[in-house]
């Protein structure tokens, strides 16, 4: 019977039917042979995934869906290859939580952008661009290809954003919000029931709006206290947002709305982003978090 149930796939009712007994007799068998140990069952984690730390994240931060993968920078492909382990481990979980019927919102980032060609298998859903992209490139469709690479994975409908995260000013930005192609995604920010979002440290290279601002406005948001970078809203080490004005500018899902959607997993790699992930994690809007092992000692400090 063990062997039909566990090995075979078979149902207790078809094991049933074909010992002649009842369903419940194979179920009590089951459990019996189970509890004496004729039959052990063992739970193997790939060896990429760290579940110590796992636990130990989901524990002290109380969230609902944590995972560390381990990293070593130092291997061929530093950074990069680390990044796209992210995207693997993350489009992993999205297959898991992701229902029929669901709102999945992306965020953009080179982190979506490494989950997007993971993705092989998700439930029929919609899935909403969370925020416009870098202005350091082509607003096309190559910019917005991982919301199309999710809808045409889950059989769903795509509400990309071909607009800049930040403008130059709140007037462009207000101008931009009401431009019909930008409305379709931006109203969608409520329906949202999950949500990827990504954070970045203060610093070249390390966040989308620290490459596109000047100098004189990195140091000035720098000596505000800015150290992290989260859709657009920069964070000072307690997660409190610092430069309430530059809200205006940029195109982005806001801390309120985020705040409603059910599910918000955040995404970091690097521990150059280690501070950033736990001034992030102090604005108390993520149940969920993906990161690397880096990253997970500096929060398990």
């Amino acid at each position: 019977m063990a062997r039909r149930f566990y090995l075979e796939g078979k149902s207790k009712i078809e094991i049933a039917e074909e010992f002649g007994i009842s369903r419940f007799k194979v179920a009590r068998m089951l459990e019996t042979a189970l509890r004496d140990g004729l039959i052990r069952l063992e739970i193997r984690l790939p060896p990429e995934l760290d579940a110590e730390r796992s636990d130990a994240l989901r524990t002290r931060y109380g969230l609902s869906h944590a995972i560390v993968f381990t990293s070593q920078v130092q291997d061929p492909g530093g950074a990069a290859l680390v990044t796209r382990r992210l995207g693997a481990v993350a489009a992993g979980l999205l297959a898991e939580i992701v229902t029929e019927d669901d709102v999945l919102g992306l965020i953009w980032g080179p982190e979506i952008e490494a989950l997007s060609p993971e993705l092989t298998s998700l439930p029929r859903c919609t899935v909403v661009q969370l925020c416009g992209v870098t202005p350091l490139r082509p607003v096309d469709a190559n910019a917005v290809e991982a919301v199309r690479r999710a809808a045409a994975v889950s059989r769903g409908v795509a509400y990309p954003i071909y607009a800049p995260l930040l403008l130059p000013d709140g007037a462009t930005a207000r101008t931009l919000r009401r431009h019909p192609g930008i409305v379709e995604a931006v109203s969608r920010f409520s329906q949202v029931t999950k949500a990827v979002i990504t954070v970045g440290a203060w610093g070249p290279g390390l966040s989308t709006v620290y490459d596109a601002l000047g100098d004189a406005e990195r140091e000035n948001y720098r000596s505000l206290g800015a150290c992290a970078e989260v859709s657009g809203h920069l964070l000072d080490g307690d997660g409190r947002i610092v430069a309430p004005e530059l809200t205006e500018r940029i195109i982005a899902i806001s801390f309120e709305e985020l705040r409603r959607v059910p599910d918000v997993v955040l995404l970091a790699d690097g521990s150059q982003r280690a501070a950033a992930t736990a001034a992030a994690l102090k604005t108390g809007l993520f149940n969920g978090l993906v990161t690397d092992t880096g990253v997970a000692e500096h929060l398990l400090a």
